[in-house]
């Protein structure tokens, strides 16, 4: 059982369209959302003697906004039955800015959803065109519009650059349009190409390449610097909130090895060194379930090393970074020890810094967080 507070993660496998870049599990069918969610409720059950109380729950896909009003509600009367949920949860969902209207805005709010994840990911119609999304700017204005206009108080926007015929000025332009909305939270990925996405197979087709190394720190640079001069905490390394309060206090579960529990087909959970994941297929996930057995696809049983040097890559990705004395008292290592040398080398170098016993990336340091895991 669960030591800690969980994080709760429900996976909604169906779109009705695939955005080119998109590696997330989902079909382009809902010919079987009925079987889905009655099957999603046994497996909210199955989970009871091992996951107890959560305060933070995530819904998201897939596009989680196909759901309508009641079939949200009947997933959270399932889980309310089955957990304790902390009065303080955080409930956020993703939404397609062309699927909300003011009515279903208002009726997540009833719900008591309170944080409101939109996949924006740019606000030039010619980018989302080329990225497959079936949302235009307007929608995506108006869709935000009608979320502060009822109740939202704490709303995120996905933007991603990186993009082919992008450059720096349009991207700053998608930025300061994200900006005059005062969205409490920000994410800016790097568009990164998967084999197994259209977009991977167009840009082979065409010839096209992603921005060279020194114009990707440039888009990183230029995000970074905006964002932060508007207030901004840049507190991960795709990731910036208006206050440490409004930082996903979800995802941060991901980062510093708090349990969580993944429900729906694709979706990942961790508990007591063990992580496991369910069959990213919802036939083998809704056959799984009629027959009474977990949808499990695999699970590992993580080594000491392996979570020392996870936590080393997930901490350096932080502004926060890693706390040394609570890293040494979890994975039986002293860093300063261990890797004196390398981290001598960055700190002289000014990719880390080591203050008041924590060791965090420089803004240097985030731009290039992935290589740091090397350390």
């Amino acid at each position: 059982m669960q030591s800690e507070q969980a994080g709760l993660y429900i996976h909604i496998p169906f779109c009705l369209s695939k955005c080119g870049y998109c590696s997330f599990y989902s079909i382009k069918s809902i010919n079987l959302f009925s079987q889905f969610l009655a099957a999603l409720k046994k497996e909210i059950e199955f989970y009871r003697h091992d996951f107890t109380y959560f305060d933070t729950i995530y819904i998201g896909g897939g596009t989680p906004s196909l759901l309508t009003v009641q079939q949200l509600a009947d997933i959270f009367s399932s889980i309310n039955k089955t957990y304790k949920i902390s009065p303080r949860t955080e409930i956020t969902i993703e939404v397609n800015p062309g699927d909300v209207s003011d009515e279903y805005l208002r009726a997540l709010r009833s719900l008591g959803i309170n944080r409101l994840n939109i996949g924006i990911q740019s606000f030039d119609d010619g980018v989302l065109d080329f990225l497959g999304r079936r949302h235009t700017v307007s929608e995506a204005i108006i869709a935000v519009d009608y979320a502060r206009a009822n109740g939202f108080n704490n709303i995120g926007m996905d933007l991603i650059y990186g993009i082919h015929n992008q450059d720096i000025k349009l991207w700053k332009k998608t930025l300061q349009k994200a900006l005059s909305f005062s969205p409490e939270h920000i994410s800016c990925y790097q568009l990164s190409l998967d084999e197994r996405t259209p977009l991977y197979k167009r840009y082979k087709q065409s010839g096209f390449s992603l921005p060279e190394e020194n114009a990707q720190v440039k888009f990183f640079m230029t995000t970074a610097d905006l964002l932060e001069e508007s207030s901004y905490i840049h507190y991960e390394v795709s990731n910036f909130a208006r206050s440490n309060n409004l930082r996903s206090r979800h995802n941060m579960k991901y980062w510093q090895h708090t349990p969580y529990l993944g429900l729906g087909p694709g979706a990942h959970s961790y508990l007591h060194q063990k992580r496991w994941w369910n069959l990213p297929s919802v036939n083998g996930y809704l056959k799984k379930i009629k027959q009474g057995t977990l949808p499990v696809d695999n699970s590992e049983e993580l080594t000491l090393e392996q979570l020392q040097l996870e936590a080393l890559f997930l901490g350096l990705r932080t502004k926060a970074g890693i706390d040394l004395k609570l890293y040494k008292s979890k994975y039986k290592t002293d860093l300063l020890i261990e890797k004196k040398m390398i981290i001598d080398k960055l700190l002289e170098n000014k990719i880390l810094k080591l203050n008041r016993g924590f060791l965090t990336p420089t803004r240097a340091g985030l731009a290039i967080a992935d290589s740091l895991a090397l350390i």
